[in-house]
């Protein structure tokens, strides 16, 4: 059975074409392509399937003739039971040229889930832009907390860490908190000198959830030197990174369940991913954090394949 796995976020697409036979799978080739929006957005539909057409066409590029089984996208923004999703199922099947039963699409956090742990329980968070927690049982039942978007539910991520900076960045220009070399620091990261231009910057259309996000490494660094309030910030959304770590595994009653961190603030941001490893700790004494067992295009594949058995 010849099978693609699809991870598609806002920067890249990501597709790994593989086939299971013989109860294993054999790796026919991996490509790249352009990153997806939101399929409501201007350019969306057509930035989806150019996604697909792109990263699908260099996997498949030293087997052209291949004839695909089935397809599972993992994509950013899709949510479970909503019309974007049978909206993104029928382009993923139109592009693909296959029958929409033998494809499946979703939100990146499901397959990302299912490759940390492709056939029993726990909990995957992710931590980068934006912010999104999702678990699973050993009988499949999934709860989910966070990846809202940045406008209504950002806590735990880096536009979160960097919204809270230039938040105090402005509180320091004004008087209402000691300046201090941080705001300059992001400021000269924004190329802007007053306050009134921060204003202007953050409102231009490029900027959002990604600008703040930019200015977490900048937030991060004062804290490992020392300075309390940029501290107090990490401190605050590894709070609520953890909290939505312990509610999972609360509503899916996961007394001690194995953990998967991805994203780019547990990755990159050293102090904050102590801070939110010490504060599930406290919160989950059982828990454990542990290697994923492979990565969402592989979640994908697993999913397509439970899909199309089932389809038979």
């Amino acid at each position: 059975m010849l099978l693609a796995g699809f991870d598609a976020g806002q920067t890249k697409t990501r597709c790994r074409i593989s086939r299971w036979q013989d109860g294993r799978w054999e790796l026919i080739g991996e490509g790249h392509g352009p990153g997806v929006r939101h399929l409501a957005s201007v350019g969306g539909v057509d930035r989806f399937q150019d996604a697909i057409r792109c990263s699908s066409a260099k996997a498949m590029k030293l087997h052209p003739d291949v004839t695909l089984d089935g397809a599972v996208i993992g994509a950013s923004g899709i949510e479970q039971g909503s019309t974007v999703q049978e909206q993104a199922k029928d382009l993923l099947a139109e592009t693909l040229a296959l029958p929409k039963p033998q494809v499946l699409a979703t939100g990146d956090e499901r397959t990302a889930l299912r490759g940390a742990f492709p056939n029993g329980a726990g909990i995957v968070v992710i931590s980068g832009t934006g912010m999104i927690c999702l678990g699973r049982t050993d009988q499949g039942v999934e709860h989910r907390c966070g990846g809202w978007g940045w406008l209504l539910d950002g806590a735990g991520s880096a536009f979160d860490i960097g919204h809270q900076g230039l938040q105090l960045s402005l509180q320091m220009a004004d008087g209402r908190r000691p300046d201090h070399s941080l705001r300059n620091q992001i400021w000269t990261a924004l190329d802007c000198t007053t306050s009134a231009a921060v204003k202007a910057r953050v409102v231009e259309p490029n900027f959002g959830a990604a600008g703040f996000a930019a200015l977490a490494p900048v937030v991060a660094a004062a804290a490992e030197q020392g300075m309390d309030e940029a501290r107090c910030i990490l401190e605050r959304s590894a709070l609520a990174l953890a909290n939505s770590i312990s509610t999972v595994a609360q509503k899916l009653h996961l007394d001690a369940p194995d953990l998967v961190g991805h994203g780019g603030a547990l990755k990159h941001l050293d102090g904050f991913s102590r801070m939110v490893k010490t504060t599930v700790t406290t919160a989950l004494p059982s828990s454990r954090w542990i290697p994923a067992s492979g990565d969402a295009c592989h979640g994908a594949l697993v999913m397509a394949l439970e899909h199309v058995v089932n389809q038979r």
